[in-house]
């Protein structure tokens, strides 16, 4: 019984000692001589797939960018990028149990998800808005009286709709997409009569739609929100390597060049241009660098 006691106390011990290993992710990276990556698969030009294992777009590039700055301030000759698909709902587990290092898909920045993983500073600034089709007669939240909308498991796009001011009275059905790409396939194929999700991912699905001209952003902007990469809690040695990172690729216009590479000009696999210009809000989030989260904006 006595060795019992001492076997559980020693794993007790041993898992504690494992837990707090997790937290010291450049302690990690260095042993290992890897990081993983979680990416999205279809999350606009923030961050999508081209297929066989390749993932690219604004926030994969930064963070890619970020894990070089980390690989040469460990002093790492070689460091090798595990990249983890992780959707909208397994994102922020994946992260807190180790499973990922590091997340750079579109996560919004909250009070909520401050309590359980941690944020770098804002890397870009989100409006929320509704897409349909150019022909549906939808301009605005009261036009989605009695329609069907889309929006993908595990985001928060339609609780906003729904706290809106303007979206008192209006009744509206949900249809749920596993990912930004069902989601937006739900619009398409008439299942949905309106996609309401980040400004950049319906404007990222439209431009690499069959059919562009067929749809449209439309009605007033539902929310504003910080995206930001993501890591675990309580580790504040890898936040500021993360942060210092951004803040020298805003500083030195890396961070503008890579704009205007995803969201200005033609990208892969379409070689079509989502179009939308830096807006003043991630101006002014890159002027004076922040984790705050999206209730901060909310408050202005």
């Amino acid at each position: 019984m006595k060795k019992a006691v001492q076997v559980s106390l020693v794993a007790l011990a041993a898992a504690f000692v494992v837990a707090g290993a997790q937290a010291d992710t450049l302690k990690k990276i260095k042993e290992s001589g890897s990081v993983t990556m979680g990416v999205r698969e279809s999350s606009g030009a923030l961050a999508y797939t081209l297929g066989d294992g390749k993932y690219v777009g604004f926030h994969t590039e930064v963070c890619t960018k970020v894990l070089a700055d980390i690989q040469k301030q460990l002093g790492l000759a070689k460091l090798d990028i595990k990249y983890q698909p992780v959707t909208s709902q397994n994102r922020i587990p994946l992260v807190q149990n180790g499973t990922v290092d590091i997340e750079c898909g579109s996560t919004t920045n909250n009070a909520t998800r401050q309590k359980d993983v941690a944020f770098a500073v804002t890397t870009y600034v989100e409006e929320v808005r509704i897409a349909t089709k150019a022909n549906s007669g939808i301009n605005s939240i009261k036009d989605l009286n009695g329609k069907t909308i889309a929006t993908t498991t595990g985001t928060t796009s339609v609780q906003t709709l729904r706290k809106h001011e303007r979206a008192g009275g209006v009744d509206f059905k949900e249809v749920f997409g596993k990912d930004h790409a069902d989601s937006f396939l739900l619009l398409e194929s008439g299942r949905a009569d309106a996609f309401v999700m980040d400004g950049q991912i319906l404007a990222g699905n439209i431009s690499k739609s069959k059919n562009p001209a067929d749809y449209r952003i439309v009605g007033e902007v539902l929310s504003v929100e910080p995206i930001a990469i993501m890591f675990r809690k309580d580790d504040p040695a890898f936040k500021k390597a993360v942060d210092d990172s951004i803040i020298a690729q805003i500083k030195s216009g890396e961070m503008a060049k890579t704009y205007d590479k995803w969201f200005m000009q033609p990208i892969p696999p379409s070689n079509t241009k989502v179009g939308l210009p830096l807006s003043e809000a991630t101006k002014a989030a890159w002027a004076s660098p922040n984790d705050k989260p999206m209730e901060d904006y909310a408050k202005k």
